[in-house]
């Protein structure tokens, strides 16, 4: 079916896509990966800190220092947005920053930026969530399946 969708190319049309394949520049794809894997890697070492901020200055047990430390970074995401440095570093890292929740504050604070001028009811709450609606969805989803199977196999034995 995606076949007939297809626009039929002419011979021209064929040979002048096989040049411009030749003519793509070559994606670094190690120097991506390491960026990704170094900002990531660096968000989540950044959260571990504050966990154990809030572990050993504020007797917060293991558990319990969870909420407040994706509280934190979703805080700091959202600040960083709103200077303008989030989008900086993500231009930089690429799937580094857009992985963690950091990334998702991120889009929900770039939206709110992005339809200020709305208003807050229609702009901003409007389509704030816009973005991250099909992230939302998509999580629930996929945590329902994996806890299908995970009750699934601890039925199973």
């Amino acid at each position: 079916m995606a076949d007939q969708k297809k626009k039929k190319l002419t011979p021209v049309q064929q040979e002048y896509q096989q040049l411009a394949k030749t003519h793509e520049p070559r994606q670094p794809l190690l120097r991506n990966f390491t960026r990704a894997f170094l900002v990531g890697g660096g968000i989540c070492m950044i959260g571990q800190g504050i966990q154990e901020m809030f572990i050993h200055y504020f007797d917060f047990t293991e558990k319990t220092a969870g909420n407040p430390t994706v509280a934190v970074l979703i805080l700091l995401s959202a600040l960083l947005t709103g200077l303008g440095l989030y989008d900086r570093i993500a231009q930089w890292a690429g799937a580094g920053t857009s992985v963690p929740v950091t990334g998702f504050a991120n889009s929900i604070a770039s939206a709110a930026i992005e339809h200020r001028s709305e208003g807050f009811v229609l702009g901003v709450g409007g389509n704030m969530f816009k973005l991250a609606g099909s992230v939302i969805v998509f999580g629930v989803a996929a945590a329902f399946v994996i806890g299908l199977i995970k009750t699934l196999f601890t039925m199973g034995g």
